[in-house]
């Protein structure tokens, strides 16, 4: 792996660890080699883990789609920042630009970034390893809602194993680094007897 993609908060959320470990995970990403690749923000979590890694020589590339340049929330200070003109292609850009994925503590947006990530590795279209920094026990409660899906039928333990959690960034990366994708099973055998 040599770029991480980041999914965070645009806010710093009410824990104070939440924005200490996006900071963290920031400057250890820039000390071991990672370009971190996010939203192109600078408020919130997604502020502190560009100034993590920027304050550590960091290579940080911000993909930020127009409307919210215009609301003056772009970083101003990133290696390169990336317009687009939707949510759509921010996501897009952000998985072609990255080999790996981790979530730190967000609202709607980064759920929706982190299960269309896990989605598209479920049907095969990547093999980069997806990973939740499960910071303060921010994610248990989700956890334990994936596990459900998995005991109530609606989703396969091949699947659910391919997002890899942990408690503090070195071991997750060191999960992500070992990551193999499990091979995508055909979903459709037509003409086949």
């Amino acid at each position: 792996m040599k770029n991480i993609a980041v999914f965070c908060a645009s806010s710093p959320g009410f824990n104070p660890d939440f924005e200490k470990e996006a900071y963290a995970l920031g400057q250890y990403l820039a000390e071991s080699g990672y370009g971190l690749v996010y939203g192109g923000a600078q408020v919130g979590l997604m502020g502190a883990v560009a100034n993590g890694a920027l304050s550590n020589g960091g290579s940080v590339t911000g993909v930020l789609p127009v409307f919210l340049q215009t609301k003056e929330i772009a970083h101003p200070a990133l290696t390169e920042l990336v317009i687009v003109d939707t949510m759509h292609e921010r996501k897009t850009l952000m998985s072609e630009r990255c080999d790996g994925i981790i979530a730190l503590p967000g609202g709607f947006g980064t759920m929706e970034e982190l299960f269309e990530m896990l989605t598209w590795a479920q049907l095969g279209l990547h093999k980069k390893p997806i990973g939740l920094l499960n910071t303060a026990g921010f994610y248990t409660p989700l956890l334990s809602f994936i596990d459900n899906m998995v005991t109530a039928g609606v989703l396969k333990q091949i699947n659910r194993d391919m997002l890899l959690v942990a408690d503090n960034m070195i071991d997750l990366l060191g999960l992500m680094e070992g990551y193999v994708a499990p091979e995508v099973p055909k979903w459709l055998n037509i003409g086949s007897t």
